[in-house]
């Protein structure tokens, strides 16, 4: 069983911990990491999306972050992005090619396999802009059906508009990516 740290509005853990089953079923705070793999091209940038699995347990087989993950309990937010780009993608990088771009808070409630499912998470967001060839990344079945470049500005326009048929990545989270790209 996941454990996550119980944390205050800024992230900050307060002694207490919460199952991931109980934190997503009660709307407890926890923390989050976020990494944004992206690559520049002439007129823009684009960002690599993971396909989430059919099995996970919120937004199944719609495109998200590069690489996302709870932070257990006890865990540091850049150590956790490290592990989740190894476990979700097979991408082994050192901490000096993560680059920190910010924070955000979210929280929403949703339905996914007839279940409620809530969200509180306190989210770091981390960018790696090595080049990368997608091709040589190792996927977690269980995790990611695919991975895919989609062009920022393309992407951020469609969420920008609620129109969430294919993304599912949280817009606060775009944001901090787009100030990072200086937008």
């Amino acid at each position: 069983m996941e454990y996550f740290d119980i944390v205050d509005e800024e992230g900050k853990p307060t002694g207490e911990i919460v199952s991931r089953e109980r934190a997503h079923e009660e709307s407890v705070l926890h923390r989050t990491a976020h990494v944004w793999i992206i690559r520049e091209k002439e007129n823009g940038v684009d960002v690599l999306l993971q396909k989430r699995s059919m099995n996970k347990d919120s937004f199944p087989g719609r495109y998200d972050t590069s690489s996302a993950g709870h932070i257990p309990a006890g865990d540091e937010p850049e150590e956790s992005a490290l592990r989740e780009l190894s476990e979700e993608l097979g991408l082994d990088i050192s901490p000096e090619q993560l680059h920190f771009a910010g924070m955000f808070r979210i929280q929403y409630e949703e339905e996914f396999h007839g279940k409620p499912f809530r969200d509180n998470e306190v989210t770091w967001v981390y960018v790696y802009k090595d080049p990368l060839d997608i091709s040589t990344l190792t996927l977690q079945e269980s995790e990611v059906e695919g991975v895919a470049w989609f062009d920022e500005e393309e992407v951020w326009e469609e969420i920008s508009r609620d129109d969430w048929h294919r993304f599912c990545m949280p817009i606060k989270g775009m944001q901090v990516l787009r100030k990072y790209l200086g937008k």
